[in-house]
């Protein structure tokens, strides 16, 4: 069946429009060049459905097959495949640059156990106001935040100004 086709779009039995088709057994063996009546015919007299699994050959390929059972282990590998895969959130964690001790080791034990339920984090530092003049405390203590996490994370953005009154870093989970 060709990539990215839909299970739906596929035709079969009456719906297929070619005239002569390559036909596969259910076993796999090649049939050789049909009409699509002896195809049918085939399908029928094993009790199967005739699929056609790749459309745009010339002739085209049809499998004799059990569509019912084809779908169901379609939709199957399409559930297993979005099990296995795990949507990466981006989790943020806001700081402002004179962020005291207790409130910083809070926001870093937040920090922690997004790296460790392998999330990114962003994190961001707000300035306002006069606090503008400090842009330097706001790298420190993005260094400092980095630091803090190094065994369980690796920064992929250095510290940068997302705008003028915001300096964010991106820690990926190791």
């Amino acid at each position: 069946m060709a990539i990215g086709k839909k299970i739906e779009d596929v035709r079969i039995n009456e719906r297929i429009r070619a005239s002569m088709v390559r036909l596969i057994s259910d076993e796999g063996e090649q049939l050789g060049i049909l009409s699509i009546q002896d195809a049918l015919n085939a399908a029928k007299n094993v009790g199967l459905d005739l699929v056609e699994v790749a459309p745009n050959s010339d002739p085209p390929v049809c499998r004799i097959m059990d569509y019912g059972k084809f779908k169901y282990q379609a939709s199957k590998k399409v559930q297993e495949a979005r099990k296995k895969s795990k949507a990466f959130q981006l989790k943020e964690i806001k700081l402002r640059p004179h962020t005291e001790d207790h409130d910083l080791g809070f926001k870093l034990k937040n920090v922690k156990k997004f790296l460790e339920n392998k999330n990114r984090v962003k994190v961001t530092v707000f300035f306002r106001g006069r606090e503008m003049a400090f842009m330097d405390a706001g790298v420190r203590l993005l260094k400092r935040v980095a630091g803090e996490v190094e065994d369980l994370g690796t920064v992929e953005q250095e510290p940068t100004r997302e705008a003028r009154n915001r300096m964010t870093m991106l820690i990926v989970p190791k």
